[in-house]
């Protein structure tokens, strides 16, 4: 279709728009815009416990929160990281990021890393009885916490709804992950001491659950914060997953110590950019034994002489978590290794 020719009045109305739309852009920028440094008070040190776009809330050292923009020279500021900030008239300035512990990404629209969360001490890794327990999906999300250098712990949830022939064979598929010393929890959310085991591992850590939408990990954390309105949803009744319900990255504090960052950015933690090197490394059991395989490129999937193959043919490492790491790789060829698949 041709383009309709406008007449000068017409011409005119739709400059005056574009004008007033780009009055109304810059108004609003600079109502966003920090205040000058004679404006504000002295620098102090905070903690960075939500984020809504280009404003956070900022924790100070007596816990009150602050509404607070931040500094154009700042690259970038997630939940948890530990900040410098002047506190200002209904708000404050943060004007520097201190330097991060650590960091957790995920890929934006564009495949492009991008920060999630910081200052994580432990992921937690949460599977469920129902939908299902994979131990493969459990392997991905340990890779992935081995790649970025942050322990993990691993807790299964709805163990309630187990029968005693479920939990003996569920605890006979776990053995593996607990002779490799990660801690591994049981837990459920309707009994009374559910959570027992859970609390103690999250004492004095800054902790950030990972797992598929569905596995109650706002269950859990609805139970350890029952003074918190969390959103919690159920489990779709078409597809047996669970609706994600978080929405906004958020740092929580547990009553008996320690903290817990809640982030939609987590449901995306994954294998990314991550090479077949860095995914043996991730294997912890693998370690001893790079490096001793009849061929320097071997894959540990077919090769005759394979140190790791020979191993698992002993029993030093377990089939299944043989089987999971062929798995990613066979998957990583192919161009698909995402963690919560």
């Amino acid at each position: 279709m041709a383009k309709r020719k406008l007449n000068r009045r017409q011409a005119w109305r739709v400059q005056k728009i574009q004008e007033e739309r780009l009055a109304r852009s810059e108004r609003k920028r600079q109502s966003a815009a920090p205040p000058s440094g004679s404006e504000l008070g002295p620098e102090e040190r905070g903690r960075i416990t939500a984020c809504y776009g280009v404003e956070y809330d900022v924790e100070a050292a007596d816990r009150q929160s602050h509404r607070c923009v931040s500094r154009q020279n700042i690259d970038s500021l997630v939940c948890g990281d530990e900040v410098v900030w002047q506190p200002g008239s209904g708000g404050g300035v943060i004007v520097a990021r201190r330097e991060r512990r650590s960091l957790l990404s995920r890929p934006d629209f564009h495949q492009k890393l991008r920060p999630v969360a910081a200052n994580v001490d432990q992921i937690v890794v949460v599977s469920a009885v129902k939908p299902g327990v994979s131990t493969g999906l459990i392997d991905r999300y340990l890779v992935a916490t081995e790649t970025v250098a942050i322990p993990a712990v691993i807790v299964i949830n709805k163990a309630d709804l187990l029968s005693d022939e479920d939990s003996a064979d569920l605890h006979r598929r776990l053995q593996p992950y607990r002779t490799l010393g990660y801690p591994l929890c049981l837990v459920s959310t309707r009994q009374t001491d559910g959570l027992a085991c859970l609390q103690p591992l999250l004492h004095a850590k800054t902790s950030i659950f990972v797992g598929q939408s569905g596995v109650g990990k706002s269950s859990i954390l609805q139970s350890l914060l029952p003074g918190e309105e969390l959103r919690v949803g159920e489990l779709s009744e078409s597809s047996g997953l669970g609706r994600h319900t978080t929405t906004v990255t958020r740092l929580y504090h547990f009553p008996q110590g320690g903290d817990l960052i809640d982030s939609p950015g987590v449901r995306d933690f994954a294998l990314w950019n991550v090479s077949i090197r860095e995914i043996q490394w991730g294997f912890v059991e693998f370690r001893a034994l790079l490096g001793h395989c009849r061929f320097n490129d071997c894959s540990h999937t077919v090769e005759p002489g394979c140190a790791i193959i020979d191993a698992a043919q002993r029993g030093d490492v377990a089939m299944a978590r043989l089987a999971s790491y062929q798995q990613i790789v066979a998957a990583l060829q192919t161009g698909w290794t995402n963690a919560t698949e």
